[in-house]
């Protein structure tokens, strides 16, 4: 059951993404893989009635968020080298999620602090 709701958020998360990326937003740095996400990061979401398209967009578009400088430019390395990517994002109620891309770029992993 809780496989099935996690695919079923995530066909969503998909459907919402093609439709945002394609309304003239800038352009992604890097393709999004399988979007997969934590109960946490789901409950999370969910808990603030946040939708999580605008935070993969930024992650996708290289606006890593809330990272430390020296993230920030490891991220930067990481999309020349074709490494892992992170991104860190708080929620309105002040709950930090964190956004990890594969090297491989097949999947994003949400999961909250």
């Amino acid at each position: 059951m809780r496989r099935l709701r996690e695919r079923r958020v995530a066909a969503g998360i998909l459907r919402q993404r093609r439709v945002a990326m394609s309304a003239g937003q800038v352009p992604a740095k890097f393709p999004l893989g399988q979007v997969v996400a934590t109960p946490g990061a789901l409950a999370a979401l969910q808990a603030t009635g946040q939708n999580p398209v605008p935070f993969l967009q930024r992650h996708a578009q290289g606006d890593w968020g809330e990272l430390a400088a020296d993230d920030v430019q490891e991220n930067e390395f990481a999309l020349t080298y074709g490494l892992r990517l992170l991104s860190a994002y708080s929620l309105k109620d002040g709950t930090r999620i964190w956004i990890i891309t594969e090297a491989d770029r097949a999947r994003e992993l949400g999961f909250a602090e």
